[in-house]
């Protein structure tokens, strides 16, 4: 699958609280608190299934102001979201 198809949408069970610097999400299944940095808080809120990963890098791109396309990071950062249960894989919305 590429990167233009895999999308994911928020789990439930989740608050969000919206800080200066990102966003504080506290995970009532697993009683874990997590820190959102600007970015992950943005590719986060971009996790709708109506993004795929390669939207949610262009956005952040262009958001930014990159030269470069940062993949790479979205990738990363997405793959640890999933890892904590923070978002989950869908079809596309």
């Amino acid at each position: 699958m590429s990167l233009d198809e895999i999308r994911y949408r928020k789990a439930t069970g989740l608050d969000k609280s919206e800080m200066t610097d990102g966003y504080l999400i506290y995970d009532r299944n697993t009683d874990r608190v997590h820190f959102l940095n600007p970015t992950a808080a943005i590719a986060f809120e971009l996790c709708d299934g109506a993004h795929s990963v390669a939207e949610i890098a262009d956005y952040i791109q262009d958001a930014f102001k990159l030269a470069e396309s940062p993949l790479s990071a979205i990738e990363t950062c997405l793959s640890s979201l999933h890892s904590e249960g923070l978002i989950e894989p869908c079809a596309r919305s």
